[in-house]
């Protein structure tokens, strides 16, 4: 027997939502998948792309999240989780454990990932400093 359940059927199609400013990060462009609203705030999952060339980056910061992964589709991008450097590129899987502490720093224009966090409605805060940050790759 089908246990019931409190989500609901999504299905959403590149035509059906756009990519979007206003999101966590003014540099980048965010797409909803719809999948906030079917999983009723439980979890978020959205692509992001780059949308300015990295200045400053994300800084310092956490998330107050149970669950975060970040996989590649397109591109690259270097993080600071904690004091490692960590490049990410097309086709790797980061699952950034609870609160850790990290710093995307720098990513290639055509830099596109898809981000599946719990709860939707997750917490990014700043924290002190871990390490210096190395300089972005330019854009040209």
């Amino acid at each position: 027997m089908l246990q019931a359940t409190t989500t609901e059927f999504s299905h959403v199609k590149p035509e059906d939502t756009q990519y979007v400013s206003g999101g966590l990060r003014d540099f980048f462009l965010y797409r909803d998948l719809g999948i906030a609203e079917a999983t009723h705030g439980k979890v978020i999952a959205h692509l992001v792309k780059a949308n300015m060339a990295p200045e400053k980056g994300t800084g310092w910061h956490r998330h107050e999240a149970e669950f975060q992964i970040v996989i590649m589709l397109k591109g690259w991008a270097r993080f600071m989780y904690e004091d490692k450097e960590t490049l990410v590129q097309a086709g790797d899987c980061v699952h950034q454990r609870p609160g850790i502490r990290h710093y995307l720093f720098d990513y290639s224009p055509d830099m596109e990932y898809l981000e599946i966090v719990s709860p939707a409605d997750f917490k990014s805060i700043d924290v002190e400093p871990v390490c210096d940050i190395p300089e972005p790759t330019p854009w040209n």
